[in-house]
């Protein structure tokens, strides 16, 4: 039997809170998504003003960072031709995202879920997702 860590809904809440925060503080509306250690989404955000294609790339993001337990901007550079996890951005029907703006949550060395982020760059996408981070992190020091 496992025993499993998983993210719930206030953690979700958290993550996008944090998140928004950073995305007003830089001026750039996001689409933030959580999922759980597995992938399925637990929460979503689609702030005012932000890109229509950016929900779905925000749950992708997420989906990948979670499943994978990488950063999404990692897959990104390993998956350039010649490197090893090249043309994995194809699988699973193209829901494999390697742009930067999807990371793990860990709660010590378990990941638990993801935040996926997009509408801004790739950096601004990431500056968001970290700032969830942040936010949840907090949440676990208190």
């Amino acid at each position: 039997m496992l025993s499993i860590k998983r993210l719930d809904l206030a953690d979700a809440r958290v993550l996008i809170a944090g998140a928004q925060t950073k995305a007003v503080e830089i001026g750039v509306p996001m689409c933030i998504a959580v999922t759980d250690e597995s992938g399925v989404l637990l929460a979503f955000e689609r702030m005012d003003g932000s890109k229509v294609h950016s929900a779905a790339l925000a749950i992708d993001k997420s989906f990948t960072a979670s499943g994978t337990r990488r950063p999404t901007h990692e897959i990104g550079e390993a998956s350039q031709p010649g490197n090893p996890v090249y043309g994995i951005s194809t699988a699973l029907g193209g829901r494999m995202l390697v742009v930067g703006g999807g990371l793990p949550v860990f709660v010590d060395d378990d990941v638990v879920g993801g935040i996926g982020v997009s509408s801004g760059t790739p950096v601004q996408d990431r500056q968001v997702a970290e700032a969830g981070l942040r936010a949840f992190a907090e949440t676990l020091n208190k």
